[in-house]
């Protein structure tokens, strides 16, 4: 069950996203794995707020792509990766690339002043 808070304006859900970080050894087949993603992506309301883009790793490892895609709730973000047409995207890309892929629920409480 996505978390639920309570607001002055009634009940919201947090939003969810992917924390995407991936290797590619085949470019040319990655990209059919991106023609294919697209459906399932906008069927559950995802939308991109890192595509790629330049990076600089500052701490720890990292992968020469990065994406973060957020959805609407945590629940559309799991059942969007959980999904028919998702999983048939991944059997496209899983012998061409190696990928850190989290599904994370979104934070809407107090931020620091």
């Amino acid at each position: 069950m996505p978390f639920i808070h309570v607001s002055t304006t009634g009940f919201t859900m947090s939003k969810g996203y992917w924390i995407v970080r991936v290797d590619i050894s085949n470019s040319a087949q990655y990209q059919q794995y991106i023609a294919a993603n697209a459906e399932p992506l906008a069927h559950y309301g995802g939308r991109f707020l890192v595509r790629g883009g330049t990076f600089e790793a500052v701490e720890g490892e990292s992968r020469p792509r990065n994406a973060v895609i957020e959805f609407p709730s945590y629940q559309a973000a799991l059942d969007c990766w959980n999904s028919r047409g998702y999983q048939q995207a991944i059997s496209l890309r899983k012998e061409v690339c190696t990928i850190d892929l989290i599904v994370i629920e979104g934070y809407d409480g107090p931020q620091p002043a």
